[in-house]
């Protein structure tokens, strides 16, 4: 199978292991020469919160999710990081459930790889994943690379 898309699939909770998420990235899709897809999923409740951080004017028609995706803090450091190795790379923003939106993503962008994360959990949750990650390795239409955070370890 050629590796052309990869779906690189963030949300709010992922800022704290964008230099994992990044790295990981960057080892599947560098090899192949393939395009990363940066997709931003926000459920309702955070997109609204966020178009008041950065401070978009919400009374205009239609704030375009792409361009919300594009002005947030974890994407910016993922550009960077796909610039410094000269990886191609698009953004996408998404409004939704985080775990069927990202399938519907990967879907949309023919991706042939998905890059999630999540983090590391109780002894009695290590059976389940967690419902975003768990959603999107039962769904998704390709293989999918699930990066935990392993800072909890270190607590």
């Amino acid at each position: 199978m050629t590796l052309e898309t990869v779906l690189l699939a963030v949300g709010p909770g992922d800022a704290d292991r964008s230099t994992k998420l990044a790295e990981t990235v960057v080892e599947v899709a560098k090899p192949a020469d393939a395009t990363v897809v940066l997709g931003h999923v926000f459920t309702d409740s955070e997109y609204d919160e966020v178009l008041s951080q950065l401070e978009f004017d919400t009374e205009l028609e239609g704030v375009d999710p792409d361009e919300v995706a594009t002005r947030h803090s974890t994407i910016r450091e993922l550009r960077d990081v796909l610039d410094e190795h000269e990886i191609e790379y698009e953004t996408r923003g998404a409004v939704g459930d985080h775990g069927p939106t990202i399938v519907e993503l990967a879907t949309e962008e023919d991706a042939d790889r998905v890059v999630v994360g999540g983090r590391r959990r109780s002894p009695t949750g290590k059976a389940v994943f967690g419902s975003t990650a768990q959603e999107v390795l039962l769904s998704a239409p390709c293989p999918v690379t699930f990066v935990r955070n392993d800072e909890d370890d270190e607590a």
